[in-house]
């Protein structure tokens, strides 16, 4: 049975026709789980019955996102989304844009298309030179052919800063223009999502013991941000300690329990950085009878797994790029972030992921993580839906034009692992991880080793962020 529409889908809708009637071209910044994708079908809907359109085409950046549409569209429109003979249209990764034929982009020209891309900001197309793959397709394929477009991101953003393909840009001040916004701070008063809890991770005494030959030497740091700052210890090699992973899925499976004392069905998300670091956490979650599941860009039919997990009452669900942005899990409710990757987009695609609300009793959100600086200033900006800083487009700072991005080798925020999938590159597995807790720096056996060891002053820091 399809809901009623929330009021910011209804407006967003209203809104959208009207623009439709002067511009064919539309861009919406929704907060990560408020309900793009439902939004998305009504508006494609509403352009049927007003036969103002034939077909509905989306695109998205990955294959869960991608089946996610499928389905969506399908109960809202009452037709299929396959491509197949009957269907409403049908709906592909960026990555398969490339592989079309002339056949296919014929549609544009035959019929009269409406277009739905989401978490545009995966494309970058404001001029031939300056464009990824995928913004290049959207640009020299659909920008001119579609009848009506509909550009959807929660984050508006790249961390590169190159223009994103389809949006406009203020002049002089190269701020992006939305064409209707709906923030953190709106979807939470309006029920539609939860309100975050941030915990941060810290110590008052960490010991790094420096070996050379025989020789040792101990130095003590007040902080996690001192023993980042002062000393070779690498906030990547954090995320391998086993206290770092004990304590931080200590805070997350004890606020979970709480939390599924009311919601059974509650469930957590930890975001490692690759496959072997997240077998480990599985094991730890193990050793605590917490059952989990683990699901990366090798993983045998992934989706199968996630949609499995969806409709499960497994309580943890352990991921590598491949639960960052998109995918709709509502009950997950709890996040611990170790994640290696410190992008800002990034994080709040992660945050995202626990933030859609699914009922009356299940009003906050929360995410576990190390009070690493990068990390923590993120937190404190999770209020600004559209920062300032992030969503402009300066030219003077745009990356020169690469040999690489020509030719469509690789996307400087989605990479394609050949099957489809969009992955964060930096999530990748790589090769020769540092051994738990020792944590060697050195060229060779002859450099120096490095044991780091923390007290038992663990402190915590809540960030209520809105």
């Amino acid at each position: 049975m399809i809901r009623s529409l929330r009021d910011w889908q209804q407006k967003c809708i209203n809104t959208a026709l009207a623009h439709f009637t002067v511009m064919p071209h539309f861009f919406c910044q929704a907060t990560p789980g408020a309900g793009k994708t439902r939004m998305a079908a009504e508006l494609a809907s509403r352009l049927f019955e007003q036969d103002r359109v034939e077909l509905v085409l989306c695109f998205a950046p990955s294959c869960q996102v991608v089946e996610g549409f499928r389905s969506t569209f399908a109960a809202v429109l009452g037709r299929r989304l396959d491509g197949r003979i009957g269907a409403a249209g049908a709906a592909f990764t960026y990555q398969a844009m490339e592989h079309r034929d002339e056949a296919f982009w014929q549609l544009l020209d035959d019929y009269r298309v409406f277009v739905v891309f989401d978490e545009i900001h995966h494309c970058a197309g404001h001029d031939p030179l300056l464009s990824n793959a995928w913004g290049q397709q959207i640009l020299n394929r659909i920008q001119d052919r579609a009848a009506f477009t509909l550009a959807l991101s929660g984050t508006p953003w790249r961390s590169d800063e190159r223009a994103i393909a389809l949006a406009r840009y203020s002049t002089p001040e190269g701020h992006l223009i939305c064409d209707y916004r709906y923030g953190l701070k709106e979807a939470i008063a309006d029920g539609v999502c939860r309100s975050p809890r941030i915990t941060l991770l810290d110590n008052k005494k960490v010991k790094v013991t420096n070996e050379i030959g025989a020789n040792s030497s101990v130095k003590v740091f007040p902080s996690i941000a001192n023993l980042l700052g002062e000393s070779p210890i690498t906030y990547e090699e954090l995320l391998r300690h086993d206290e770092v992973i004990a304590q931080l899925l200590d805070l997350g499976c004890s606020k979970l329990r709480e939390i599924r004392s009311i919601k059974p069905d509650a469930a957590g998300l930890v975001v490692a950085t690759d496959i072997e670091h997240a077998q480990k956490i599985a094991q730890a979650l193990n050793a605590r009878d917490e059952a989990c599941r683990i699901v990366t860009n090798k993983t045998p039919d992934a989706q199968q797994v996630i949609n499995a997990f969806r409709q499960s009452s497994c309580r943890w669900i352990v991921a590598v790029g491949m639960i960052s942005e998109g995918t709709d899990i509502p009950r997950l409710q709890v996040c611990c972030y170790l994640s290696r990757i410190r992008t800002e987009l990034h994080y709040r695609q992660v945050l995202g992921r626990v933030l859609r609300r699914t009922g009356g009793s299940d009003n906050q959100a929360w995410l576990f993580m190390l009070a690493e600086p990068t990390l923590k200033a993120f937190a404190e900006r999770i209020a600004e839906d559209l920062p300032d800083d992030l969503a402009v487009l300066n030219e003077a700072q745009v990356p020169a034009f690469s040999f690489s991005s020509e030719l469509g080798i690789s996307d400087p925020i989605g990479n394609d692992n050949g099957l489809g999938e969009s992955i964060e590159s930096e999530d990748q597995q790589f090769v020769g991880a540092a051994p738990t807790n020792i944590v060697s720096l050195g060229r060779g056996a002859t450099g120096p080793s490095y044991q780091v060891s923390f007290s038992q002053h663990f402190r915590q820091q809540l960030l209520a962020c809105l």
